[in-house]
């Protein structure tokens, strides 16, 4: 079978708009000061323009702590559910590989979860063009902590099902991977947080990942039937504590 494309994966989010808002994980109050640390710069008043937004979960977070924040979200899905959620936080089409900005108009780019969506050699020149001289760039990721027994023995199962390596994925969050041509200067950070949940929020965050979305129905609903047996033996009261490295790559013009 060929596999998904790339742009069907990025696609594949609209359809589950709703699923993903509700329950993919957040991010800890350290990312945001380790942000502000690399960046030189506090939050509050900063012009902020976070891209891919998605259905906002790291532009409400920004807004809280001060910024003046645009979002930049290419679907329309979850543009909807962005609007639906977060009607006082303005929003705008588009993508990382052509931002709809005027030059030097930011003080800081954010990418949360969003950067692997772009094309590099297009988005550094854009993002060097948007911010302001001093601004910054920020990309970050949750990845799973894989030195938790449960969290590696459950990845294994979804490697297998997926025919993916979750390891070598969370390695290949870094600043050459980030930057080919290695144009900026990247500083990596990684910050640890964990959230509890139950069962069924966790099986919903999984199955909203585009590499379940573009799986038949079938296939996904007989996965996390499957998964859901592994994890009720692990924890028989339903609950749990999902362990994360956020990793943040934030470099300065």
């Amino acid at each position: 079978m060929t596999a998904p494309s790339h742009t069907a994966r990025a696609h594949s989010f609209n359809a589950a708009a709703a699923q993903y808002a509700a329950n993919r994980p957040s991010y800890p109050p350290a990312l945001f000061d380790a942000i502000e640390d690399l960046a030189g710069r506090p939050l509050t008043g900063a012009r902020v323009v976070d891209v891919g937004a998605g259905t906002g979960i790291a532009t409400a977070l920004l807004q809280a702590r001060g910024a003046d924040v645009l979002a930049v979200e290419p679907g329309d899905g979850m543009a909807a559910e962005f609007r639906r959620s977060h009607p006082g936080i303005p929003i705008v089409r588009g993508n990382g590989n052509t931002l709809p900005l005027t030059d030097h108009s930011a003080d800081l780019l954010t990418y949360a979860q969003a950067w692997h969506w772009t094309d590099p050699s297009r988005a550094i020149p854009e993002a060097v063009r948007v911010l302001r001289p001093g601004g910054a760039l920020a990309l970050w990721w949750n990845t799973e902590a894989l030195d938790v027994p449960w969290i590696a023995d459950a990845a294994r199962r979804v490697e297998r099902h997926l025919g993916l390596n979750l390891a070598k994925e969370k390695l290949d969050v870094n600043a050459h991977v980030a930057d080919p041509a290695d144009r900026l200067d990247f500083t990596r950070r990684e910050v640890r947080w964990s959230r509890r949940v139950t069962i069924d929020a966790h099986l919903a965050n999984l199955g909203s990942h585009s590499a379940f979305l573009v799986q038949s129905e079938e296939s996904s609903a007989a996965f996390l039937a499957e998964e859901r047996e592994h994890l009720l033996r692990a924890f028989p009261d339903g609950m749990f504590e999902e362990v994360y490295d956020v990793i943040l790559l934030l470099a300065r013009t």
